[in-house]
């Protein structure tokens, strides 16, 4: 339930849409064509802006405003060495999604297993109609 505007949030609900509207920006975040090129090339290590810059063929302006945003939302994370920046991945908000996506998962496998079976049945009882 997304509270109207101008609406105080009910405190029942807050944490629950307080989790919804952090899902809605991890997965906005990664929405964005350049900016999941960018997250996959980081998953081979730790590079410079003009490593991405090559890695994902735009500019370096433009590969600097994606970090901001991946940075902004916990992505990345900077590290200074000399004059260059080195960009690296967060494991944590990896981990979020993959919980968030696990416990979908556990959802569906066990309604499939239902529906397996349930067809199983189903094909059984025709089966033993045929024969008669």
């Amino acid at each position: 339930m997304v509270p109207a505007v101008g609406r105080r949030l009910d405190a029942r609900y807050a944490p629950t849409y307080i989790c919804i509207m952090m899902q809605q920006s991890v997965f906005q975040t990664l929405a964005d064509p350049t900016r999941l090129r960018i997250v996959e090339a980081l998953a081979a290590g730790e590079q410079a802006v003009g490593d991405l810059v090559r890695a994902v063929d735009i500019d370096q302006s433009g590969v600097s405003r994606h970090l901001r945003i991946l940075g902004e939302a916990g992505f990345v994370v900077m590290r200074p060495d000399g004059a260059r920046r080195l960009y690296s991945l967060r494991p944590e908000p990896f981990h979020a999604i993959d919980d968030w996506v696990r416990s979908y998962r556990r959802l569906w496998e066990g309604r499939l297993d239902r529906f397996d079976a349930a067809l199983a049945r189903r094909g059984s009882a025709r089966q033993s109609e045929g024969e008669k």
